[in-house]
């Protein structure tokens, strides 16, 4: 009889244990998970841009050259957003020559679409680049968006819905040029590779009439999008910590310092 009560008491307190333990075990994993994902949600990639030497005039060809030569390979793959998998391989190089930046996209994706014929048109509609940049490092940013075939679209505010579009003439500075040439074209499906040169002025950073890109200290983060492909897509190289699909968010810019 004793045996077998202090079988049972043995038996008891082990299950008693057993449960505890189990009990125990959701609550940890569950503050570890959201632990880890407000981690996530918090990343800041660090990019430093090289400066450029050259002398005499930058043009295309020889910006182009310099920055394949200079530069290093910098990848945009992250996905922010599970309703959106599709993930074309994107890739960019930057830096900058005195007062210019200079930025080239290398993009290998399954459609591709340009219709958007605007200057500050919906770009993100087509198959499109973007390079959103805080100066001062705090909520306002420019936007700068290019399609495939090199519209600009770029604004300047604090957020979304408080956007000041730059006037066209200054975008005009922006140089730019596409593998896919500058006509617009209904989409194209079957795989496509497709590259676009991007030189930027610091005349287009209207806001900041004073900027010296030599030892900036800025906040950034580089994106592909798609909005009406056939494959919609959101990819960016800081990750985003937003339930749903939205660049228009300076609290997960990465960080990036002008050599």
């Amino acid at each position: 009889m004793k045996n077998h009560r202090r079988k049972f008491i043995k038996n008891t307190l082990a299950a008693t244990a057993a449960i505890s333990i189990v009990g125990m075990m959701p609550a940890c994993a569950g503050e570890k998970t959201k632990a880890t994902h407000e981690t996530d949600e918090k990343i800041m990639k660090k990019l430093v841009l090289k400066e450029i030497d050259h002398t005499g005039p930058l043009d295309m060809d020889m910006a182009e050259k310099l920055l394949e030569n200079h530069a290093e390979t910098q990848v945009v793959e992250t996905i922010n957003w599970a309703a959106y998998p599709y993930k074309p391989e994107v890739k960019f190089k930057m830096a900058y020559h005195q007062d210019q930046i200079l930025l080239k996209y290398y993009v290998s994706e399954e459609n591709i679409l340009a219709k958007e014929t605007r200057v500050n048109g919906r770009v993100h509609k087509d198959s499109c680049v973007e390079f959103f940049i805080s100066t001062a490092g705090n909520d306002t940013y420019y936007n700068f968006e290019f399609s495939c075939i090199g519209i600009p679209h770029v604004g300047y505010g604090e957020a979304r819905t408080n956007r000041v579009l730059i006037d066209p003439k200054i975008l005009k500075l922006i140089r730019v040029k596409s593998s896919l040439g500058e006509e617009p074209f209904e989409e194209k499906t079957g795989g496509h590779q497709w590259e676009i040169m991007i030189v930027i002025p610091k005349e287009c950073l209207l806001y900041d009439p004073n900027i010296v890109l030599k030892g900036l200290k800025a906040k950034a983060n580089f994106y592909k999008c798609g909005d009406d492909t056939s494959q919609p897509h959101f990819v960016s190289w800081n990750p985003v910590g937003t339930q749903k699909p939205d660049y228009h968010q300076p609290a997960y810019f990465g960080e990036i310092l002008f050599e």
